[in-house]
């Protein structure tokens, strides 16, 4: 059968790879934009200093650099993009639809990441007058910005600068103030090479291009050479705000450049001769023979100074600044400074906000918020002056003169804010360790001192903020305003059976008995009303506190109590078994009695619509019956009936909410949550006008009855659901998110906003009150535990027994625990001798490593540790390092024959492994045995092997290994493993072994996937792949089909024909083909790719799995920039038909951002088949309603329903 999948992304990537600051949503506004592959986010930090998300936006592409500018005269950036589409794109944020806007669109290239066609790199002239775009060889052009009469931006033709033969390492645009732009590139000219191999190695040099506005052209003005190990450039202010020109970050130096007149040194003296160069401090752990080089860097100015933070590969921040004079009608440099600032984890790009921020957008761990402390001009950190250095002076010479400084604690900076990264995903599993019926994610995540396990669990992020127990089990929790129009709540109602418990908020939580509510009997419901009034419905009455403080009571008439009630600003409903009586407040704020109504049967639940817009009252009461329905009543017109929903089971909690509309048909409608006593909730629409009730769509929340809350998110109404789990129903970019909240179930939900916490829950667990802050909705639909590790995570499984973990951790240049004791013992050593002792360094010792990083090791100098690790208790409970400069590559465990059922632990290693050249010493199996009940490891032996052992598999009681380009059975020996047989006909390595009832399937680390079968003491290959892959993972589907991913962002599917014939002994004509056809990929059978997608990064880990219980099978993969995506399975053809006519009309109505044509992304190396992007279909619900009507007229269906169709296949995954 055909198969046919469709992809949705659960986790978008969490790795940014570029920053750039700006004021694009409005004036004045603090807002970063930032590059995630092929997601461009723009956040900024609110008013508590927490990062949020205004918006985010896939772009079906590759971003590959970002740039903002702002015309001269206007008070918006503009954002300018360089991407794989071959276009440079030009945007601005519509701040009302909170999306980014297309404004121009000029191709220049065809599309891809090649090195020829401009996109890596962006310039811009700072007065916002010309945008320059390069490629990493040849091509560079330059674009002129300009307003037309409307004041719209206009864009001009592009403008060459190529230069053949030149590789470009950076480039910026200089400060010139209005004279003609100026650009700045790093380039190499190869051409002599190209002539003559053996020519000397060219220079590398600094390249002026002007861009000349009065004839239109753009010339290349002035060129200098600069060390070769010069890597990125820095434009220095100019005009009248300082001397212009670039600093040329290299290899331990960073240079001052520019064209025009000599430096002036502090004598007054022209230096016109030498170049102005400043040293790098260096830390004193260092090798002297290692470089240390400038990878990114943060400009910060003001009127009257500016300063650079630029950050080394260690993660060590230095300010640099500069002293200048006037010298005719320009400035020039007198002095470069630089000192130690502080230390943070590596970044990939630093922002530095005018709110006193630094943004960090770090390369393997989460990303920073810093609140400046301190901006480094203290005098007890040593400023490294400015040197002059000739081209007689060597830098063999001036390596003794290094400064060197001791990393310490943060000074100058203070953490502010997290924002968690995935990036990069190493592996994954998805396994149910912790009994929650609900799986968990396992992700090996980082590298380095970096390194975590994170575990990830389907649910909104929580915070406790706080708890109190109370003497008593209370029933429900309310808030309340004393004002209607504040922003935050003043009281916490609790009730009890029996008695009501009202808190203040304030600094502190404190009861207090002046609030006027009825303390000794239980409350049913309490709230604000518009006229500042606080209203309390206990069983036998209603409680009306005046704003004043008089109090006026209405008493239950008759027998039955007051059983159910509801409310909204203005009407105030209740029920006393059959019967509802409705009131309204008044224009002089009292509660008047306008119906009463016998229904005829008990009443189970209610609820009273919003207030419209620019009306008095709600049209709507809704209530549950007995009966298994819910009806909709009017209140204009004495409670007549307007609609009926029929149900399965008796509901048991209604709410009618206003939310932004799926279609944008109108700007908000009017939805009806009904839960069910079953545990499931039905969402439908209720016209506005009519009541009728109408697209209906059904969602299983747990198996306890529902329980419905409004509450806020994002500043929208949202809908809180309480069953088994606890779930948060909000809209999103008009479109609809239902998602757990935590881990935990509650009794009872209602919304809570402070000051600290503008938006949180105030909840009921046994007998706490718990108040909860919800954290980055929208950003995530996982919530994380993580577990620090020591080095990085190569590989891990789980224990064959236990709910453990055995995790591989390995580092490449890392000393031992016992080298490093040593080293740091002789370094603190050699500091007290050679420094004064006045100053105390005890604190400073023992630096974190996953901050400050590690000591760095020679070349082929390894790390290892075997963890066995619980997530349940989070406690490790045994940790083994490997001696002998051994590095640990794979594992698995085995239960090998006549062993009686106990598992072994078999762990690849190689010894004095040096990665480039590739070069090792032999490889080795270590066999363990599991003991202390499965807690400890006990090494039994070791097998030396010839080669690498890349992969190990067990495969019917005994162990399969994949050692280079050899497959290899071994069995459990008494000394050593024994070797059975081999098949040495792998084409290159292999990197992973998977196995399938009696097939083995073996992934070549260039050739793709080989199936091999055992038979006979034989290990023979009877199938292969025709189209040779980089094979990063696959997964076994089933006994016939694969699923892989290569490192070029590629998922495939391979399927074995109906009758392959995998009997070793005979081939469709008789004869015996074991012996003669063993050659590289000559396999007698050929495996069909059946299924090709191009994810738009590299997948590190499969996993065929259910993520909810009793739900569907999806293939669930991860990427290294720290992305979980899923595969689902569309299982029919007319599913698979739509969401291909969806997907056509979709590319024609709404294409990509940034110009990437989508079906040719897609099919970037391979022309994609029978996949479904899911993601770009969910772009439906952001399209205007007159395109989402057209689209769905062309599918013979109306918007809502492509809606409801397009959240039933998200929901089938989770």
């Amino acid at each position: 059968a055909k198969m046919h999948l469709y992809n949705v992304t659960l986790q978008k990537n969490t790795a940014i790879t570029v920053a750039v600051y700006g004021s694009f949503s409005a004036p004045k506004m603090q807002e970063i934009a930032v590059g995630r592959g092929k997601y461009l986010d723009l956040i900024r930090p609110d008013e508590n200093g927490h990062l949020v998300t205004v918006c985010s936006m896939e772009v079906f592409g590759c971003v590959r650099s970002l740039s903002a500018f702002r015309l001269s005269g206007t008070t918006k950036d503009f954002l300018v993009v360089g991407s794989d589409s071959g276009k440079i794109t030009i945007l601005d944020f519509d701040a009302a639809r909170r999306m980014w806007k297309r404004l121009h669109q000029e191709t220049y290239g065809k599309t891809g990441n090649r090195r020829v066609v401009p996109g890596q790199y962006l310039a811009t002239d700072p007065r916002g007058r010309a945008v320059m775009v390069a490629a990493v060889e040849k091509q560079k052009y330059v674009y002129i910005m300009n307003r037309d009469a409307a004041s719209s931006l206009t864009i001009s033709s592009p403008l060459e600068a190529h230069k053949s033969h030149s590789i470009c390492y950076s480039c910026c645009g200089v400060d010139v103030g209005f004279e003609n732009p100026l650009f700045a590139s790093l380039e190499i000219d190869y051409s002599d090479l190209d002539d003559d191999p053996e020519a000397e190695e060219p220079e590398k040099m600094l390249v002026y291009y002007e861009l000349d506005l009065g004839l239109n052209h753009v010339l290349r003005k002035w060129s200098t050479p600069v060390d070769r190990t010069a890597n990125l450039l820095i434009p220095v202010p100019g005009g009248t705000d300082g001397p212009s020109g670039v600093l040329v970050c290299s290899e331990n130096y960073i240079a001052f450049k520019h064209n025009s007149a000599p430096h002036i040194n502090e004598e007054g003296l022209g230096t016109d001769d030498k170049d102005l160069k400043v040293v790098i401090p260096r830390r004193q752990d260092m090798a002297p023979d290692h470089g240390l080089l400038i990878v990114s860097y943060a400009a910060h100015k003001q009127k009257d100074m500016f300063f650079f933070l630029v950050q080394s590969e260690y993660g060590d921040i230095y300010k640099v600044t500069m002293k200048y004079v006037e010298y005719g009608e320009t400035f020039k440099v007198t002095k470069v400074e630089i000192k130690y600032f502080d230390t943070i984890p590596v970044a990939n790009s630093m922002v530095v906000l005018r709110a006193g921020f630094l943004f960090a957008a770090s390369e393997f761990s989460n990303h920073r918020l810093y609140q400046f402390q301190g901006i480094g001009d203290d005098e007890d950190d040593s400023i490294i002056g400015y040197m002059t250095i000739g081209e007689e002076d060597t830098a063999e010479e001036d390596q003794e003169e290094l400064p060197l400084f001791k990393p310490r604690m943060l000074k100058n900076l203070l953490l502010i804010d997290d924002v968690d990264s995935l990036s990069p995903i190493l592996d994954c599993k998805v396994l149910d360790l912790l009994r929650e019926d609900v799986p968990q994610i396992y992700s090996l995540c980082g590298r380095g001192p970096q390194s975590t396990l994170r575990i990830l669990r389907h649910g909104l992020a929580v915070s406790e903020l706080a708890m109190s127990e109370l003497p008593g089990v209370p029933n429900a929790v309310w808030t309340a305003k004393k004002k209607y129009s504040d922003t935050y709540d003043d009281y916490i109602v609790v009730t009890f059976i029996n008695a009501t418990l009202v808190l203040s908020i304030g600094d502190t939580v404190e009861e207090v008995t002046d609030s006027g509510f009825l303390g000794n009997s239980a409350t049913l419901l309490c709230g604000t009303l518009m006229d500042d009034s606080m209203l309390q419905i206990h069983p036998l009455g209603i409680r009306h506190i005046r704003r004043d403080g008089r109090i006026n009571e209405w008493k239950s008439t008759g027998k039955r109590n007051i059983n159910k009630a509801t409310c909204n600003e203005r009407q105030v409903v209740i029920a006393q078994g059959s019967e509802i009586v409705y009131f309204e407040l008044d224009e002089s704020g009292s509660l008047v009695d306008i119906s009463k109504q016998d229904l005829g049967q008990d009443v189970l639940c209610l609820d009273v619509g919003p207030v419209p817009e620019g009306r008095q009252r709600s049209r709507f009461l809704v209530v549950g019956f007995p009966d298994r329905s819910v009806r909709i009543l009017s209140l204009e017109q004495d409670l007549v009936p307007m609609s009926r929903l029929v149900c399965t089971v008796e509901p048991s909690a209604v709410q009618m909410v206003t939310m932004p509309s799926e279609t944008g048909e109108v700007q908000d409608n009017i939805y009806l949550f009904v839960g069910l006593s079953n545990g499931f909730l039905h969402r439908c629409t209720v016209d506005s006008m009519t009541g009728q009730i109408a697209d209906q769509r059904t969602r299983l929340c747990g198996a306890k009855a529902c329980k419905i809350m409004k509450v806020k998110a994002q500043g929208q109404n949202s809908v809180l659901v309480l069953s088994t789990r606890t779930w948060l129903c909000y809209s999103i970019k008009n479109r609809f998110h239902m998602t757990p909240v935590g881990q935990d179930s509650f009794e009872y939900a209602s919304n809570f906003a402070s000051e600290p916490c503008p938006e949180g829950l105030v909840t009921i667990q046994g007998n706490k009150v718990r108040i909860l802050a919800l954290e980055r909705i929208g950003d995530s639909v996982f919530s994380q535990n993580t577990v620090r590790l020591k080095c990085t995570p190569r590989k891990f499984i789980k224990h064959p027994t236990h709910n453990y973990l055995i995790i591989l951790e390995t580092d490449h240049r890392t000393h031992t625990n016992q080298d490093k004791e040593e080293i740091k013992a002789e370094l603190k050593a050699n500091t007290r001798d050679e420094e004064d002792m006045d100053r105390d360094d005890d604190e400073d010792d023992d630096l974190p490593e996953r901050e400050y990083g590690t000591i760095k090791a020679p070349e082929g100098t390894w790390a290892s540790y075997i963890r066995i690790y619980d997530p349940h208790d989070n406690v490790t409970h045994d940790m083994i390092e490997l001696e002998d400069n051994q590095a640990s590559i794979s594992l698995c465990t085995c239960v090998f024959h006549d062993t009686r059922g106990e598992p072994y632990l078999i762990v690849g290693t190689v010894k004095d492994l040096r990665p480039n050249p590739k070069s090792a010493k032999g490889g080795a199996l270590l066999t363990f045995r599991f003991t202390d009940d499965g807690t400890k490891l006990e090494l039994v032996h070791k097998t030396v092997v010839g080669g690498i052992p890349h992969a190990l598999c067990p495969f019917q009681g005994r162990l399969i290994c994949g050692i280079d380009n050899i497959v290899r059975l071994y069995d459990l020996g008494r000394r050593k493993l024994l070797r059975k047989c081999e098949n040495k006909n792998i084409p290159n390595s292999i990197v992973s072994i998977q196995k399938h009832a009696n097939r083995i399937y073996v992934a070549d680390i260039t050739e793709s996937i080989h199936y091999l079968k055992f038979s006979k003491d034989q290990l023979v290959m009877f199938a292969d792949n025709w189209t040779p892959r980089w094979i990063t993972c696959m997964c076994p589907l089933d006994f016939r089909t694969m699923a892989g991913a290569d490192k070029f962002g590629n998922i495939f599917v391979t399927r074995l024909a109906e009758g392959v014939n995998d009997d070793m002994d005979l081939d469709a004509g008789g004869k015996n083909w074991m012996w003669d056809r063993n050659a590289p990929n000559s396999a007698p059978q050929k495996a069909e790719e059946i299924v090709q997608y191009h994810v738009g990064d590299m997948v590190t880990s499969m996993n065929k799995t259910e993520l909810t219980p009793g739900g569907q099978e999806v293939l669930v993969y991860t990427t290294i920039m720290g992305s979980i995506g899923a595969l689902v399975p569309v299982q029919s053809r007319d599913d698979a038909d739509f969401f291909q006519l969806l997907e056509m009309h979709l590319r024609q109505e709404n294409p990509p951002l940034c110009g990437r044509d989508h079906l040719a992304y897609r099919s970037k190396y391979f022309p994609v088949k029978d996949v479904i992007d899911g993601d770009f279909c969910e772009l439906f619900t952001t399209l205007p309603y007159v395109k989402q009507r057209d689209i769905a007229e062309q599918l013979d269906r109306q918007p809502e329903d492509v809606c409801k169709r397009l959240e039933d296949m998200r929901n089938k995954v989770m």
